[in-house]
């Protein structure tokens, strides 16, 4: 995140957001849902590429601004703004939640399991797969959103009330505070959704409803 935010060419953007979303990707897959509903080979295989396209197109989108900057000189102070301070933030948080969604798709594709209160697991539901997708690629936008956006509106005050005078110390000021918010924002976005997430009988498939009389139930949400 630190590296990627301090770069001004788009080949060298590209290259760390690169290493950046490799990075979560490998993490997400990890950490994700391990219902197994499809052939080992052919589910890791699919998740690898599908990780492996997004991986790409996300690191080719989070360098567009620098690429557009570099073509295109901005003389609006405004649209340098928006461009190259403001534009950079949504972009990651966004990209971070299509990597998310793409390398755990096979989870709303074929299901993950639901258990009851006792844990007993009760059968394997597309909605609560795609419900604990959807809630992981949320708190993984605003996780980095976040952590990308807010150094940017505390570094554009420190300058203009000339906290730090000597140029030199913005760099590791703005490390630190990148740092910061990155290590205060963790806990939040791991806590916006419970790890055990709930899912309630109406949104089940007809097929769960049939063997249970259960009303709650509950599955594995990720990280």
């Amino acid at each position: 995140v630190i590296v990627s935010s301090v770069q001004r060419h788009a080949r060298h953007s590209f290259f760390w957001q690169f290493v950046f979303h490799t990075y979560t990707t490998a993490f997400t897959l990890v950490n994700g849902n391990g219902t197994a509903k499809a052939e080992e080979y052919s589910l890791q295989q699919k998740q690898l590429l599908l990780g492996l396209g997004a991986i790409s197109y996300s690191a080719f989108v989070g360098a567009l601004p620098l690429v557009f900057m570099n073509r295109y000189t901005l003389k609006n102070s405004l649209m340098h703004l928006v461009v190259r301070k403001l534009l950079p933030a949504p972009l990651l948080g966004l990209t971070s939640a299509f990597t998310v969604a793409m390398v755990r798709s096979p989870e709303f594709d074929n299901g993950i399991e639901v258990m009851d209160r006792n844990g007993k697991v009760i059968g394997v539901s597309k909605k609560a797969g795609e419900k604990a997708v959807m809630e992981t690629a949320l708190s993984r936008a605003v996780l980095f959103g976040t952590t990308f956006f807010l150094p940017e509106v505390l570094m554009y005050c420190v300058q203009r009330a000339r906290f730090v005078k000597n140029p030199r110390a913005l760099g590791p000021v703005r490390m630190f505070v990148i740092m910061s918010v990155l290590a205060g924002m963790l806990p939040v976005s791991f806590s916006m959704f419970p790890q055990c997430g709930e899912i309630k009988r109406a949104d089940l498939e007809p097929e769960i409803l049939s063997s249970t009389e259960e009303t709650e139930f509950f599955y594995n949400r990720g990280i």
